[in-house]
């Protein structure tokens, strides 16, 4: 929060996966700080054999479905954090279940723990590299997420009173499923991004403006363990798109 801060903002949210345990705290050292915290999750839905991440924005973090669901979901990942671990032995790389959770101090557990428990055991020379070697799509320590369709994703944001997007869609979402979420009652996209070239931003801005949707945007900071010191402050949503979506919800 002093971070945030330092740097300017006077508005900003937290989007974890699949997890809401950081914002009770945040918003209170918000309120001391003067800058505001808008309550968010990160969920992940499947689509045509792809991985989809929706944000949720303005949700009531409290909703006690949504924290059902979110407990179930982050169950799932536990074990599916186990399977791929157990993959892992069985190339003969002694990565334990024991050093991921550490990595994850309390945070909903996925692969980007994994990947630092290699680099740390000395078994990948880079974050990316545990991917492209071992754990990412189609790696032989694959192991897939529990299928949750795009539909209850954007129906528990929903329930939860919040708004969804369409998460950092890169190159690599088909417009296809753009128009399919969309008809599942998509709010908005990911306009702004750090992988979002200057071309990117501006068809994903086409396809908000065609179909009358919200833009969102922000550094998907992970607190560095990406490399993305950079961008924290620097990218970012203008605060009137934030108006925008919130007098979408509470209309005067």
């Amino acid at each position: 929060m002093l971070r945030a801060k330092s740097v300017g903002l006077s508005t900003i949210s937290i989007t974890d996966h699949d997890s809401v345990n950081a914002l009770d705290e945040a918003i209170a050292l918000g309120r001391q700080e003067g800058i505001e915290v808008i309550p968010g999750t990160e969920l992940s839905a499947a689509y045509n054999g792809s991985e989809i991440h929706i944000l949720g924005y303005f949700i009531d973090h409290h909703n006690q479905h949504l924290l059902d669901s979110l407990s179930y979901f982050r169950e799932e990942r536990l074990k599916r954090v186990a399977r791929i671990v157990q993959k892992l032995n069985k190339l003969n790389i002694p990565v334990t279940i024991e050093s991921v959770l550490e990595h994850a101090q309390g945070a909903a557990v996925g692969r980007p723990h994994v990947a630092n428990a290699l680099v740390d055991g000395g078994h990948a020379a880079s974050y990316q590299q545990a991917f492209n070697k071992y754990i990412g799509d189609g790696r032989p320590a694959f192991e897939k997420k529990t299928a949750v369709t795009p539909e209850e994703t954007v129906k528990l944001i929903a329930e939860a009173g919040g708004l969804s997007f369409l998460a950092h869609p890169g190159r690599s979402i088909a417009e296809e499923t753009i128009i399919h979420l969309i008809n599942a009652g998509l709010d908005g996209i990911e306009v702004i991004h750090p992988s979002h070239t200057p071309q990117l931003v501006e068809y994903y801005r086409g396809i908000v403006n065609e179909y009358c949707l919200l833009e969102s945007g922000g550094s998907d900071y992970h607190g560095g363990l990406k490399g993305d010191d950079q961008y924290f402050g620097e990218i970012g949503l203008p605060i009137d798109k934030v108006d925008i979506m919130r007098n979408r919800l509470f209309p005067n």
